[in-house]
């Protein structure tokens, strides 16, 4: 063979600076090729070509597109609560506020009412016992006429005007009675005075039986039909005198016996006993 064949050799030929071509697929996520070939070899080489597989990107942005998209509508539906939570919680302080405010206005208009009810029943017991002790009045002055120009029996007695000397033959029950009625007398009449030291005519009456055990009621009208109705003719100690009619009555007074009672007749005179001709009578009942 001569010394100037050519003889085929074993290395690789030389590679020159290869040509890359890069195929990047963003959106289908798919394999990057790169051919490299030799451009200057020998005519007998062999060409190389190498494939190198690239990583997929757009798989991983796909991804954590997704994760970011699925954190951003969490955080959006969390918010989203928040603001109906918020929402509800105002609706409910509003409610509470608005059935707060019905409720103390209803509770300030029962509470004037309550007064207003207070101050018309009083001023209407203040008018009953206005009345009354006007028509006591006008009573006692016309009694009083009437006795000045009577018999002198009549006049004597409407000028004295105070404690009898005649002794009471009541006994049992009505001498407490009567015991009680004549020992207030001097005492001062003011009306609404139920004792010990001041009385009205009813209130003298009914603290009189309440020594013995009988609960009378508080006001006239209620204590002329408090017992059996008996004649002025056939009276005995202990029996209740009233002036007026029987139910409707605007003076009360205690018959002690002898002709005569005791009764707190008005501011001016207070508590007497008198004859039964210096203040006539209606009618009387009887409890004992």
């Amino acid at each position: 063979m001569s010394h100037t064949a050519q003889i085929p050799s074993h290395r690789k030929p030389r590679r020159s600076t290869p040509r890359v071509s890069l195929r990047a697929g963003v959106a289908g996520g798919v394999l990057s090729t790169i051919a490299v070939a030799g451009a200057a070899a020998p005519a007998n080489a062999e060409p190389v070509t190498e494939t190198i597989e690239m990583p997929t990107l757009t798989a991983g942005l796909a991804g954590d597109f997704a994760r970011s998209a699925e954190a951003t509508q969490q955080v959006a539906n969390t918010l989203d609560l928040r603001a109906q939570q918020d929402v509800a919680a105002a609706k409910a302080a509003k409610t509470a506020k608005t059935a707060k405010a019905e409720a103390e206005r209803k509770a300030e208009a029962k509470r004037k009412a309550e007064e207003a009810r207070v101050k018309a029943a009083k001023a209407a017991e203040a008018a009953e016992r206005a009345s009354r002790s006007a028509e006591r009045t006008a009573l006692a002055s016309s009694s009083d006429s009437g006795s000045s120009s009577g018999t002198s029996s009549s006049s004597s007695s409407s000028a004295s005007n105070t404690v009898s000397k005649a002794t009471s033959q009541a006994t049992g029950s009505a001498a407490s009675v009567v015991a009680f009625a004549q020992a207030q007398v001097g005492d001062a009449y003011i009306m609404g005075s139920t004792g010990p030291n001041a009385w009205d005519c009813s209130g003298l009456v009914q603290a009189a039986f309440s020594q013995i055990g009988v609960d009378l009621p508080r006001v006239s009208q209620d204590q002329s039909v408090a017992g059996t109705q008996v004649s002025l003719d056939n009276l005995q100690p202990g029996d209740i005198l009233y002036w007026g009619g029987a139910g409707s009555a605007y003076h009360t007074a205690i018959y002690i016996g002898g002709g005569e009672f005791v009764g707190a007749q008005n501011p001016s005179k207070g508590v007497v006993q008198a004859s039964l001709d210096y203040d006539p009578p209606s009618g009387a009942v009887r409890v004992l």
